[in-house]
């Protein structure tokens, strides 16, 4: 099996974390999506990253769609509750934590850009983004959603939202906080 991408991007990353936990053994294959030479295009059309060729070659991609298939393979530990609106609750999650890093990953892209040229409607937009689900986060955290799953199946997901909050410092304008619900006594989406 063989990961294609780049650990600069947090959906690598997280599939690679996945198969470890997992103890899939997988080789990792480093392309630059962003490099005009890059071979990915030979495993996506789309060409972007990541994706997963399998023993058979054939080709995944999405991180969603990756990471459903390496479940589907019923390697121990299980990542995902066995009830399937249990699961389906967890893949909203993963969702949510995929939305928040595209914001971060649009936000850093737009501030590699020369100052004249970066859009601060654009970087505004991102914050907005990330600090909206950043309180729907919190939000179950607060009323047990995420806390009482912690530690069980399904888990491994809520790990990176946590990772989004330790972005490069070049990149903390991007995730300020305000104070959080539970200190401005509203109530969560």
């Amino acid at each position: 099996m063989k990961l294609v991408g780049s650990y600069t991007s947090p959906f690598v990353r997280k599939l690679s974390i996945l198969l470890l936990e997992k103890g899939i053994t997988f080789e990792f294959i480093n392309e630059l999506p962003y490099n005009a030479d890059n071979g990915v295009a030979q495993f996506n059309p789309l060409g972007k990253v990541p994706v997963l060729v399998t023993e058979e070659g054939e080709c995944w991609f999405d991180s969603p769609i990756i990471a459903e298939y390496i479940e589907l393979m019923n390697v121990a530990p299980a990542m995902l509750p066995r009830d399937p609106l249990e699961s389906l609750r967890v893949r909203k999650i993963e969702a949510l934590a995929d939305g928040i890093m595209d914001a971060g990953l649009v936000s850093v892209r737009e501030q590699a850009r020369p100052a004249a040229q970066q859009s601060e409607d654009e970087l505004l937009r991102q914050r907005e983004k990330i600090n909206r689900s950043l309180d729907v986060l919190e939000g179950y955290l607060v009323d047990g959603t995420l806390k009482n799953r912690y530690g069980q199946s399904g888990d491994y997901r809520h790990c990176l939202c946590r990772r989004i909050s330790q972005f490069p410092p070049r990149c903390a304008r991007l995730v300020c906080r305000p104070p959080t619900l539970s200190q401005t006594g509203r109530k969560p989406l």
